[in-house]
């Protein structure tokens, strides 16, 4: 399919796609023709329909993709012109497009033969035709089909995206994206980067579910516009928007294990030209549950205030403005069953974590387009963050004399601003379109890292200087993006972005994404890109903290630097006379610096360090998926995701922990009529993934230069399950997750003794508490 100078600018260079006119997304930015075409009786949208213009070159046309939808972009010096729209089948129509004329066109064709009845055709796929980038959207009826509490497990029903817990005591989760950990994708909030930083231990826990309208998901090197701290791709979440949401949305959840969620989002229009919508989402976990027996929570006691608000004006005349404004505060307690935070010296008696986070965040977005010029236009977006947590930890550590019972802490503060400047028109004709701009990025962290082992031979000043943990970053930048489409098959993307790290210097991040359709139904798409990004060494290995190992951080990290190189092959076709679509990628990521956490040389320590000089760091992944929508209502689609993540340890090139090699996941969903009944089934499988050192054993012959024998976690798989009955303004729905009971059988180590030099809580491959089961209502009114 072709790819339209607005569908790049929004979808692929940073902005992409977005539902935010004051991110510079609004629809009448840029002049080439845009329109759905679908089927006059049923409504349904007609792929593969042929769009032209009149008295134009042959080149000059393209095709609906399976949504229906086209983007043809005008020809050079093109005043108003006629379209011919055609389709097998359909009578074919001719409409004029003046020349300043960039609305969305919906043109309905006649069947050369009208039905007597109505038939409602297949929904649009996943994967987009028009995009440069290898994209994918989570729809909001995806979230639907799972519980959908929070951002991590809005992934549930999809292939690309895997969610982890971190450790059997926090709960915390992340996800994991061509099998390198979340902190290289680029996670982003109405495609502004948010959630980064000290944030990642939790920070898929503080987005709602019912907030999220969409989530976009690009794999590989995506736009320079957004930064250079993208590695592995970027997830980008839409959240609901004040003019187009609903008008009340109240959705209330419970679990067996006890876990309540409340959620009401209100929407409303303030005048013609402001509206405004206010989000709201409490959760709570207060009952202690231990379905294992091995003496700790299965999750911990939990209780969640969150809220925000979106105002948006449009002027009419050009000027978009919207404002959002957000707070956080979160409180854990974890550990053994009979820990309590609050009598004396409770963390020596019990094992226990304890946890609270703070966070507030606000942002500004305004786009001018000059009247008369839809294609050029102006934008400033601010944004800003205040993150302030603090947590405390049991620790037994080995003395002399035995296990010593001992307490560790890590605070943290986080203060973000961010300030974007950007310039976006045409060279000529549509064809050739450009963004240019400035950034600035303030981060200014402030750690305490105390691990409760006193070192005897340091001075007072050097504890210090080992247990704060402070970094002001200030990084002015400039960048430039060129994009050249041919109006028939080919899309190029070309950015380049050059920044002052006030630590590290100068850095340099070129990026490429190109879009060639071999056929209107055939895709090729190839991507290639650099990524800096400094790493955070305690918030990203989080989880490690709730064992017996000590952390040792090497002094002078150096930023991490890394190529990302790769590719998809897209086919869409009919199955049974109803749209399918195959794909497939391969993306080989290169590091040529990474912060490394070593679990595997030190039996008692987890050593984090840059990469030894010499050594190696990459991930190599290879997925392939098929989605098909055999009959009418059933929807079904599966995948296979081989991953090699591998990093040099000691001079020795070994897996990464705890990632398989295999995965496989399907997903079959059927709706009967008017969707008054939706079932939906997920299965994921997953392959034998490797297991770091026990604690103060010596279980690998890491460092030998012996043939090694790694402990392995079992295959195993997990099926959720969930129905859904809609009613006219309101649905339930019940589901499992887990439904087979599978566990993990010692999800703890040393559970019996957690002050001991065994205990660790962080090598979690698989379910804790078994099955869950669980039900809610959403109640709407548009």
């Amino acid at each position: 399919m072709h790819f339209s100078s607005q569908a790049r600018l929004l979808c692929v260079l940073g902005l992409g796609g977005l539902s935010s006119p004051a991110a510079l997304a609004q629809a009448n930015l840029i002049a080439p023709v845009r329109g759905q075409i679908t089927d006059a009786g049923a409504a349904a949208p007609v792929p593969g329909a042929v769009v032209r213009w009149l008295q134009a070159s042959p080149n000059a046309a393209t095709t609906t993709d399976n949504a229906g939808t086209f983007s043809l972009v005008r020809p050079a010096r093109a005043a108003a012109g006629r379209l011919i729209i055609s389709a097998l089948g359909y009578r074919a129509d001719t409409l004029t497009v003046g020349a300043t004329d960039n609305t969305f066109l919906r043109v309905p064709l006649r069947r050369s033969q009208e039905l007597s009845e109505v038939q409602v055709e297949g929904r649009a796929l996943t994967y987009s035709a028009l995009t440069p980038t290898n994209s994918q959207m989570i729809s909001s009826r995806d979230l639907a089909k799972s519980a959908c509490c929070n951002l991590a497990e809005s992934f549930e029903t999809n292939a690309s995206v895997e969610v982890s817990t971190t450790d059997a005591v926090s709960g915390a989760k992340q996800i994991q994206l061509l099998g390198l950990d979340g902190a290289y994708s680029l996670l982003t909030v109405d495609n502004l980067p948010a959630l980064r930083g000290l944030s990642t231990p939790y920070r898929l826990s503080y987005l709602s579910g019912t907030w999220i309208e969409s989530i976009d998901i690009i794999k590989g090197m995506g736009s320079v516009v957004n930064g250079y701290e993208s590695i592995s791709g970027q997830v980008n979440v839409r959240l609901k928007e004040p003019e187009k949401s609903e008008r009340l949305l109240f959705n209330v959840y419970g679990n067996d294990l006890g876990k309540f969620d409340l959620n009401l989002n209100l929407a409303t229009p303030l005048g013609k030209k402001v509206s405004t919508t206010l989000l709201l989402h409490s959760d709570h976990l207060g009952r202690r549950v231990d379905r294992n027996q091995d003496g700790f929570l299965d999750l911990p006691l939990a209780t969640q205030y969150n809220l925000f608000n979106k105002w948006k004006y449009k002027s009419g005349t050009g000027l978009v403005t919207e404002i959002g404004l957000g707070a956080l505060r979160e409180t854990r307690r974890g550990g053994q069953l009979g820990f309590r935070a609050t009598e004396a010296d409770a963390y020596r008696q019990h094992y226990g974590l304890m946890s609270r986070t703070d966070r507030y965040t606000g942002y500004a977005k305004t786009s001018y387009t000059w009247p008369g010029r839809p294609y050029q236009s102006l934008g400033l977006l601010l944004s800003g963050t205040s993150h302030d947590f603090a947590s405390t930890y049991s620790f037994g550590y080995l003395r002399g004399t035995g296990p010593v019972r001992s307490v560790r802490t890590y605070d943290g503060q986080q203060q973000t601003a961010l300030a974007t400047l950007l310039f976006q028109s045409i060279i000529g004709t549509t064809a050739h379109t450009y963004r240019a701009g400035l950034s600035f990025l303030r981060d200014d962290y402030r750690e305490v890292y105390k691990s409760g082992v006193p070192y005897l031979i340091e001075t007072p000043q050097e504890q210090y200087q080992r247990e704060h943990r402070n970094r002001l970053e200030q990084v002015p930048g400039a960048f430039a993006e060129y994009t050249y489409q041919n109006a028939r098959n080919l899309t190029t993307v070309t950015g380049l972005r050059l920044d002052y790290h006030n630590l590290y210097g100068w850095f340099l991040t070129p990026r490429l994404n190109v879009k060639y359709d071999i056929r209107p139904t055939t895709v090729l798409r190839l991507a290639a890109g650099r990524g800096f990004r400094t790493a955070n060494p305690i918030a990203e290995n989080a989880g490690m903290l709730i064992s017996s190992r000590e952390f040792v951080i090497g002094g002078n990290l150096q930023p991490e630097r890394a190529w990302n190189a790769g590719g998809s092959f897209t086919q869409y076709f009919t199955l049974a006379g109803r749209p399918a679509t195959f794909v497939a990628d391969y993306y080989h990521t290169e590091f040529q610096n990474q912060v490394v956490a070593d679990p595997y040389t030190a039996s008692t320590q987890l050593l984090i360090d840059n990469l030894q000089p010499g050594g190696r760091s990459f991930s190599r992944s290879f997925q392939a998926e098929v989605q098909v929508e055999p009959v009418k209502g059933l929807q079904a689609k599966a995948a296979y995701k081989f991953l090699d993540v591998r990093t040099t340890y000691d001079n020795q090139l070994l897996p990464k922990v705890l990632v398989p090699r295999h995965r496989l996941f399907a997903n079959i969903g059927y709706a009967t009529a008017f969707d008054k009944w939706r079932f939906d089934v997920t299965g994921q499988w997953f392959g034998p993934r490797p297991l770091a050192h026990v604690p103060g054993t010596f279980d690998h012959l890491h460092g030998t230069g012996a043939a090694m024998e790694f402990a392995y976690t079992p295959r195993y798989a997990v099926f959720n399950v969930q129905t859904t009955r809609a009613f006219k303004r309101f649905e339930v729905y019940a589901g499992a997750e887990n439904v087979t009971n599978y566990r993990q059988r010692t999800p703890i180590i040393g559970a019996d003794a957690p002050f001991g030099p065994n205990f660790d809580a962080a090598m979690v491959w698989g379910p804790v508490f078994g099955r869950l089961t669980y039900a809610g209502l959403r109640f709407k009114i548009d």
